[in-house]
């Protein structure tokens, strides 16, 4: 149920069609019905994209840091993430790093920052 939003290159597309094809991803509705507690929502788009709002709950880590840092961030390795991006092709290549990672239960959030506003569920601006 990707969204579409923009014109992707075809070896983005290539490289995001292979690390779909590895990791678990959740739809919206899917989303809806997780319990609140229990996982970390994971923001994964640029500063930018953050400020301008996020979903209500995230916190941020973009996807150009997030390889970097999320040992110190999030260093169980047990910890379930919903990461999402602007529509779920980001997410899914930060998802599939982390799992190369170690970490066991990291879902992609298909649709993204889109289905989110899409769905009304809460945003916020820090």
């Amino acid at each position: 149920m990707t969204i579409p939003h923009k014109a992707h290159n075809p070896g983005f597309l290539a490289l995001v069609k292979h690390a779909k094809s590895r990791v678990k991803e959740i739809d919206i509705e899917q989303y809806r019905k997780m319990p609140r507690e229990g996982h970390l929502l994971v923001d994964v788009r640029e500063d930018s994209e953050w400020a301008e709002g996020h979903a209500a709950g995230a916190i941020h880590m973009s996807k150009g840091i997030i390889e970097r840092d999320i040992e110190t961030r999030v260093p169980d390795t047990a910890t379930t993430m919903v990461l999402y991006c602007g529509g779920g092709y980001r997410s899914a290549l930060v998802a599939d790093a982390l799992e190369r990672m170690g970490y066991r239960n990291v879902i992609s959030l298909d649709g993204g920052w889109r289905a989110w506003n899409a769905a009304g569920l809460p945003v916020t601006k820090d």
